[in-house]
């Protein structure tokens, strides 16, 4: 079963989304052998290097008043501890661009680690609040996912994988996706969404049977 899981790193759903996903996984056990491949999203490609005030940038996006965006944090934050994922918003008060996370991911994909980069990353934002955007911080996470964190720095210096995740990006968005997570198995179904960890068991075993 092979399975695309389309996300950006600044995106509080996709972390829950992830989350619910593996745990499905290990519900599902050897029932299904599966592929996976973390795929590129930018939910704000146009963001400058320094980030945007976090409420300022939801009251522009989608009109929530302060209350409002308030009330989703607390939601995330909730949906977040039930899959064991905790979202620290006390910590996160900013948006930021998220391209060079994005070409990281594809070269620790050819490494074998890039699921363990996304979550290092997940964690560095969420959980720290800190700019998965920076240098340092990329290092950091490349290290803790036990990446060569040399390679990491040659990688980020250069911009190699520019144009591959700009392809992919392309690719996903002329196929209809446009809100993310979007979770795509064997390139034709979709599950939108960061849903409950049920959700995805039940279509993961639904799809197992149907094979």
């Amino acid at each position: 079963m092979k399975i695309d899981f389309v996300s950006d790193v600044s995106c509080p759903w996709c972390a829950i989304g992830l989350k619910a996903l593996e745990t499905a996984l290990e519900r599902v056990g050897d029932a299904v052998q599966v592929r996976f491949h973390l795929q590129p999203f930018e939910l704000n490609p146009q963001m400058p290097p320094g980030g945007q005030d976090i409420t300022e940038h939801l009251t522009q996006k989608y009109g929530s008043t302060p209350a409002q965006a308030e009330a989703a944090r607390e939601n995330i934050r909730q949906r977040g501890e039930a899959v064991g994922f905790q979202f620290r918003m006390d910590k996160r008060s900013r948006i930021y661009n998220t391209f060079d996370a994005h070409r990281l991911l594809h070269w620790a994909q050819e490494q074998g680690q890039q699921v363990a980069l996304k979550h290092a990353l997940f964690e560095a934002y969420f959980g720290r609040g800190e700019n998965p955007g920076d240098r340092q911080v990329l290092l950091n996470a490349a290290g803790q996912a036990g990446l060569d964190v040399q390679l990491a720095a040659e990688v980020i210096d250069s911009g190699r994988y520019a144009e591959e995740v700009r392809e992919r990006e392309q690719f996903y968005q002329s196929h209809g996706i446009h809100a993310v997570p979007a979770v795509i198995i064997n390139d034709r179904h979709l599950i939108q969404g960061g849903q409950p960890v049920e959700v995805f068991e039940q279509a993961l075993r639904q799809l197992a049977d149907a094979v």
